[in-house]
């Protein structure tokens, strides 16, 4: 079975997804339920498909076509207790009734797992010293493998995608698949998945061998390189060698960072070789003096915005779902990107060049996915949309195409790549 964290839906995945929507499409009023929009799970197992929905649909917690949930909350005790809660009044004993409610949710959410072995959600999370945060258990993925395992069906590929309206602040767009959430099912999936022959986290696999770097300029101030897609700029939670420290074994100490681009996005960066030349890079990236143009492949669709524009979206981290972020007009920082259509090609995919005036985490690859921007996904873009295999080998197409800035000891320009 695929990795849930990271993938590239499976041929039968799509299908069985594409199958769902026209079924969806065509009967207004199953189709109604979800038209507000929600996460949509399909599980290909050894008997065909099974699909599911996270959280309710309409009110309801159980619809035909779909997998019943881990435990129904729609119905008995929870409501009554539930409805006594709210009428209570705010302070304490509200909020200890509340949290006494939850656990007794997470002692009846009982979930099996691919040894045959059966443990609550409070168990599971415990057992990695966490508490479980509200609604774990709800989302499609859990809900179809635990059904399947009851079952004594045999899981093969999993997916889950979107349907209906987008939210306001997530990123999400109609027929697009996305990673499960780290937050809730991170813990609970990793759990059920044991005794199951599943592919190993592609992250990893992508940064067993990326291709070598390439050294671009090199003196005694700053070392300017061309990073591969796969390669870290610094050490992180992946063990592979950064590019920091492939540079340090290069070139020797000291060389330090100055700034950096998401693993899977290739491209030119500067580092600094002395604790000076650091201090003046970093206040030049501070005072956005540096010039940074980003080469994107968009997914296809109509383009209904103009060939040269801004996108200001402010954006914040996704709690319970890193690293992904979303859009947050109120505890969001300010993020401004301005882009230009280079060509809209044959397969209506697009060609965009990216100049972010800010530099927030993610900010290009939301920009451009977010339905209050571009509403493009950037192909083979896992996180916010655009990992669908047509795409062919699921490599983000981004790259960090060009950068100038002032020679950190005399100021001179320096300009590398194209769109600087």
């Amino acid at each position: 079975m695929n990795y849930p964290f990271r993938y590239v839906p499976h041929s039968s995945v799509e299908d069985a997804a594409s199958a769902l929507i026209r079924r969806l499409d065509a009967d207004p009023a199953l189709g109604s339920l979800f038209s507000e929009g929600k996460m949509l799970g399909v599980l290909i197992t050894d008997a065909g498909p099974l699909y599911a929905f996270s959280g309710l649909a309409g009110g309801k917690s159980v619809v035909e076509g779909f997998v019943p949930p881990i435990f129904d909350l729609t119905n008995g005790f929870f409501k009554e207790r539930e409805a006594q809660i709210s009428a209570m009044p705010a302070g304490p004993l509200k909020s200890a009734a509340s949290a006494e409610l939850q656990d007794w949710v997470f002692d009846n959410y009982r979930v099996m797992n691919g040894l045959g072995l059966e443990m609550t959600v409070k168990e599971i999370f415990a057992e990695q010293g966490l508490v479980p945060p509200g609604g774990t258990g709800d989302c499609a993925a859990p809900k179809l493998l635990n059904y399947a395992f009851r079952k004594g069906l045999k899981p093969l590929w999993i997916g889950e995608f979107w349907y209906g309206a987008s939210p306001g602040r997530e990123i999400r767009s109609q027929g697009c698949f996305y990673p499960a959430c780290t937050g809730k099912c991170g813990p609970l999936l990793s759990w059920m998945m044991q005794g199951l022959d599943v592919e190993p986290d592609p992250l990893d696999a992508a940064t067993a061998s990326p291709s070598e770097p390439l050294v671009l300029y090199a003196d005694e101030s700053v070392l300017v390189v061309d990073k591969p897609s796969g390669m870290l700029s610094v050490p992180g939670r992946i063990e592979s060698k950064s590019l920091l420290e492939w540079l340090r074994e290069k070139f020797g100490s000291p060389v330090e960072s100055c700034h950096r681009l998401d693993m899977d996005t290739s491209g030119i960066m500067v580092y600094a070789r002395s604790a000076a030349a650091k201090v003046e890079l970093e206040r030049q990236f501070a005072s956005r003096e540096v010039v940074k143009a980003y080469r994107a492949r968009l997914c296809g669709g109509p383009w209904n915005h103009a060939l040269k524009g801004t996108v200001a979206l402010p954006l914040s981290l996704d709690y319970y779902d890193r690293p992904r972020q979303m859009v947050d007009p109120e505890r969001g920082k300010r993020a401004v990107t301005r882009y230009e259509v280079l060509e809209i090609l044959p397969d209506r995919t697009v060609d965009v060049m990216f100049y972010p005036l800010t530099g927030r985490s993610h900010q290009i690859r939301v920009h451009a996915a977010a339905q209050q921007g571009l509403g493009h996904p950037i192909v083979g873009d896992r996180l916010y949309g655009g990992a669908a295999g047509a795409f062919g080998n699921g490599k983000l197409m981004l790259r960090a195409c060009g950068l100038a800035f002032k020679h950190p000891a005399d100021g001179h320009l320096m300009s590398f790549g194209e769109g600087v």
